[in-house]
């Protein structure tokens, strides 16, 4: 037997060994060695018909291509049929969101900003707001609420003017103008002005001063929510129990917002509303409300806080901002002032029926300008 041979049977010669089909386990290797010694094996013809075995892989890999073929059409098809109805519902629910919008959306606001500026007899400190405020470069119009007795001086008038037209930026033109009232109430730095030129009113009392920067924040923070009241000083309401069972509530200050991280008020000395607001407070709160403000001298800015809130069901927003404040002759500096503001919470709660006035934990702070945040 040479070396390239197998066995033989019945005289015919064996298959080579190398050319012996690839079996599983034990099974090829037993043929292999009986086919190397010459041993005749019963089991069946290692030799395959070889025309038969190509028909059959050719059916069988015709068969597996057209299948594989048809899955993946089917399943190209399927993915073109779900993206174009993905996209279909997309598009449609942006036009109905769209028509939503455009039905019950507000106006966005105008740019610019009006400053309202209450003063009391400290012309000083009123011309250290004035020549302050104007260098502000989002400021359309300076109001000066005047509320004394006799008109102010053309002295005076001459001096905010010249100091308004030196100070504002890029020679920009900013109107002043001094609302003269007749009666000396506080309701006067709410009282309903037709003429202005921007939505966005900036109250501020004339002893305090907020840099630019902090103000141009918090006229950002007040244009995506125009409705709300957007201010530096936080004030909070707290809800008690008598004795005898009767609900009442108390009006807390800084350091009480400052312990819990809770208010529910921003008041105007220093924050900004919607002039409809101005509107609503003249016209449309109780009058009730604004004689109890007159009378007492107190609380005009938790009314309006009680009118926003009564027309939002919202809170505030707290915007946080440094501040310098001229003077400390307020009556928050008098004695008893907690206990007046305590009453007048409890006094507009029965006015109006309910408690408007919403908690809320959250303050606005500019990124930019803080490490922590």
């Amino acid at each position: 037997m040479s070396e390239g041979q197998g066995g033989a049977v019945g005289g015919v010669p064996g298959p080579p060994v190398w050319w012996v089909p690839r079996r599983e386990g034990s099974e090829v290797a037993s043929v292999a060695a009986a086919a190397a010694c010459g041993a005749p094996t019963m089991r069946r013809s290692v030799i395959p018909t070889s025309g038969a075995r190509r028909f059959v892989q050719r059916v069988r890999l015709l068969w597996i291509t057209a299948t594989g073929s048809v899955k993946v059409k089917l399943l190209l098809a399927c993915c073109i049929a779900f993206t174009v109805l993905l996209i279909a519902g997309r598009a449609f629910s942006a036009t109905s969101w769209r028509h939503h919008l455009s039905v019950h959306a507000q106006p966005m606001p105008r740019r610019g900003y009006t400053i309202f500026i209450n003063t009391w007899k400290r012309n000083d400190l009123l011309k250290k707001s004035v020549q302050h405020y104007a260098f502000c470069s989002g400021v359309d119009s300076i109001h000066i609420v005047w509320s004394e007795t006799d008109p102010p001086s053309d002295l005076l008038f001459a001096y905010l003017k010249q100091a308004v037209e030196k100070t504002s930026r890029d020679g920009k033109n900013i109107e002043l103008k001094f609302d003269l009232n007749l009666e000396d109430s506080l309701n006067n730095r709410f009282k309903d002005i037709k003429e202005l030129t921007s939505d966005a009113i900036f109250s501020i009392d004339d002893d305090v001063l907020f840099p630019c920067t902090s103000v141009e924040f918090a006229f950002n923070v007040w244009q995506s929510a125009p409705a709300t009241l957007v201010g530096f000083v936080p004030r909070m309401h707290w809800l008690y129990k008598s004795r005898d069972g009767q609900e009442y509530y108390r009006y807390r200050g800084w350091w009480t917002v400052w312990w819990t991280g809770t208010y529910s008020m921003v008041l105007t000395k220093a924050a900004f509303f919607h002039r409809k607001y101005l509107a609503l407070y003249t016209n449309q709160m109780p009058s009730s409300i604004r004689d109890y403000v007159t009378n007492n001298r107190n609380c005009e800015d938790i009314a309006m806080s009680f009118l926003v809130a009564n027309v939002t069901d919202s809170p505030p927003i707290w915007v946080k901002g440094k501040i310098y404040e001229m003077g400390l002759t307020g009556i928050s500096s008098l004695g008893g002032h907690n206990e007046r503001r305590s009453r007048c919470l409890n006094d507009f709660t029965t006015l109006y029926g309910r408690m408007p006035l919403v908690s809320t934990t959250v303050k606005a702070v500019d990124s930019r300008e803080s490490w922590f945040w």
